[in-house]
């Protein structure tokens, strides 16, 4: 699935979502499968919503590819396709490869940069990574 609009000022899941996707997807990745009904009742806790916004939401997410639906007699289930961490991975990923296609050697530079300034055992984890990508590539 690829997600179109990633937002640079937003926290977490809302650089890919709206804030009332972003929610119901936490809900689903928590309960694995929920109706809409039972979403509504979980987003509830926080603040009311309409039913019929959140029906329209998810069905959005349904068609996007984000989400799975089926039938229980009468009742449409909804899971996500995938887990929380492989959409993350997947989503970091694409993001990653498009800034590198784009800008190469500069993106380079601000990830060590940013690694450096962030966690020291990053960088063992990245220099690893280079040594066996050059063991691969012998």
């Amino acid at each position: 699935m690829e997600i179109k609009n990633f937002k640079y000022g937003e926290v977490g899941l809302n650089r890919f979502f709206g804030s009332l996707e972003a929610k119901i997807m936490d809900n689903l990745w928590e309960a694995d499968e929920l109706s809409i009904k039972e979403v509504q009742l979980r987003l509830e806790k926080e603040k009311p919503v309409n039913f019929n916004t959140v029906m329209t939401v998810m069905n959005r997410l349904l068609d996007k590819g984000i989400l799975e639906k089926r039938l229980k007699g009468r009742l449409s289930l909804f899971r996500p396709i995938e887990s929380k961490e492989a959409f993350i991975e997947q989503q970091s990923k694409r993001l990653t490869e498009n800034l590198l296609d784009e800008f190469g050697d500069v993106v380079i530079n601000h990830m060590i940069d940013a690694i450096k300034d962030v966690d020291k055992s990053l960088l063992d984890k990245l220099e690893n990574k280079i040594q066996q990508l050059k063991k691969d590539s012998q």
